[in-house]
């Protein structure tokens, strides 16, 4: 029963996160309230204020997730694998749609991406998503793993980190900016071949 009972207060977490942010996107910053990102959960403002404290902290929340997911998946890749494609399969899996994106689908693409530039472009959000650095530590610890190499005294785990973040950052701005054309499903892995190829393990 407790499992249950986490996995659904997690699921609800993710639910107001992902509403948080497809709400923002669709009306701007200041067009949604903590009301209305409960409302489209089906939960109180009350509920909403036991899960995050800001709409902020919501929206981020998704990002933060998602990031310590890569640290995650890239630690179930097969061993054998080489470190970039690894890496690469475990990026692309931050992707993926949950049910909660199933269940409130985006609008269309090029609107998408606009409401989105609008939204990180947002001060308040760009201070609560400085907690990434929580996941580029993971991230780290999972490349040292992986290699064989000491997070405390080489530099590769740590920079190889920080470089994929970057990456992922530079690539999704690309995409809401809209000058490619491109998804993120493009982009990101092009924007790691780039830092592998930068990289070399040797």
């Amino acid at each position: 029963m407790g499992g249950l009972r986490e996995r659904k207060k997690e699921a609800t977490r993710a639910a107001l996160s992902w509403a948080a942010v497809r709400l923002t996107a669709e009306r701007g910053w200041s067009g949604v309230k903590v009301e209305d990102i409960a409302a489209a959960v089906g939960v109180s403002p009350r509920t909403y204020n036991n899960y995050f404290f800001s709409k902020a902290e919501a929206i981020a929340f998704r990002h933060l997730e998602r990031s310590l997911w890569l640290a995650a998946e890239l630690r179930h890749r097969p061993p054998d694998e080489p470190l970039w494609e690894a890496i690469t399969h475990a990026a692309l899996r931050q992707w993926e749609p949950g049910p909660e994106v199933e269940h409130m689908p985006p609008q269309g693409p090029d609107e998408w991406a606009a409401g989105l530039w609008v939204m990180l472009a947002e001060p308040a959000l760009k201070a609560e998503m400085l907690r990434g650095k929580i996941a580029e530590k993971e991230l780290a610890a999972a490349i040292a793993d992986r290699t064989s190499m000491d997070l405390g005294s080489d530099l590769y785990p740590r920079l190889g980190a920080a470089s994929v973040m970057a990456a992922s950052d530079v690539a999704l701005e690309l995409f809401v900016q809209g000058g490619t054309g491109e998804p993120m499903e493009v982009l990101l892995p092009r924007a790691l071949r780039m830092v592998a190829t930068g990289l070399p393990t040797a």
